[in-house]
């Protein structure tokens, strides 16, 4: 049975959890995106509020710094109405030795219904989804170098927005490719979509040889990598994640791999350029290509919202 192969789901292959877009059915991530879809006109609204987790209370843990997605995580709970509680962790027990699940327990005491989680370490949200309560949902805000199912989910309804059906697309994501969980995450959703042709960009160091088994081409090459692309999602150097010399510098990569105006051209004339943040200007990205008419870096910002009241709205939905 699917559910007994995936935490994420329930007996009836419905989504209980986020923690990965790995192994969710084309299907839930249709209807993630369709539904996300339907909330992007309450965020135009005057006043911009639906009733749909009135009553539930949404813990915000993030054990990792965080702007985008822990402010628009609370944005989306509290525009579905819902109790949104943020965990201090440096001023929680947490930073007095106590365990991730004992907090977790003593949280869940609380009456939590929803964990948005950020963790350094991988697995992180796993674990906890192991060890709740049926009625109680795990989110994913990223997990080490694992997986962040939401920005891959909200970079999916930014394609889709801008460039219709993925059948027809061809996609180069470029830069810490190895350390990336948004890289993770973009290239499971892309292929489950059915995008025939994703592209990992950047140096040896950064990008591991043979991604062939994910379905994915690798070039060191930025000219080749994003030749004749539709897309090109720019990724933020991991700096807090390397060991040892991954770089001679950050001029250096810039210079190879940074995406400017004159190496666009190489992309689609229509091609747009995407980014996770936050930007490093000038090191994988230079400032006129973050401001410029090819960029859709701020519009995923705000489909994020949507995206992330859809999840919420969906999991909570579904009881184990």
């Amino acid at each position: 049975m699917l559910y007994k192969k995936n935490p994420q789901l329930n007996k009836n292959g419905e989504l209980i959890h986020l923690l990965s877009t790995e192994g969710l059915p084309k299907d839930i991530i249709t209807h993630i995106l369709d539904t996300a879809n339907n909330f992007v006109s309450v965020n135009d609204r005057e006043v911009k509020k639906v009733p749909l987790l009135r009553g539930k209370s949404v813990f915000n843990l993030f054990f990792e710094n965080s702007t985008r997605t822990r402010t628009t995580f609370e944005i989306a709970a509290t525009r579905l109405s819902a109790d949104v509680i943020n965990l201090d962790i440096a001023r929680s027990s947490a930073s007095k030795g106590e365990s991730l699940l004992d907090t977790i327990a003593n949280l869940s005491a609380m009456a939590a219904d929803i964990f948005v989680v950020r963790h350094g370490e991988s697995g992180a949200p796993y674990l906890i989804a192991q060890h709740v309560a049926p009625h109680v949902h795990v989110i994913n805000a990223g997990d080490g170098r694992h997986a962040h199912p939401t920005q891959g989910l909200l970079d999916m309804y930014t394609i889709r927005h801008f460039k219709g059906d993925f059948a027809n697309l061809r996609v180069a994501i470029v830069g810490d490719v190895l350390r990336s969980r948004v890289a993770r995450s973009d290239i499971h959703a892309l292929t489950t979509l059915g995008c025939p042709e994703v592209r990992a960009v950047g140096p040896k160091t950064l990008v591991p040889s043979d991604l062939s088994h994910m379905g994915v081409q690798v070039f060191h090459s930025l000219e080749e990598g994003i030749a004749d692309c539709d897309v090109v999602i720019t990724l933020r150097l991991q700096n807090e994640r390397m060991t040892g010399a991954m770089l001679p510098s950050s001029q250096e990569y810039f210079k190879s791999f940074g995406l400017s105006q004159a190496k666009l051209k190489f992309a689609k004339p229509d091609a747009i350029v995407m980014h996770p943040g936050p930007i490093n200007r000038g090191v994988e990205i230079d400032s006129s290509v973050v401001d410029g008419p090819q960029s859709v870096i701020l519009p995923q910002v705000t489909f994020g919202i949507s995206v992330r009241m859809a999840v919420m709205t969906i999991v909570a939905g579904n009881e184990a």
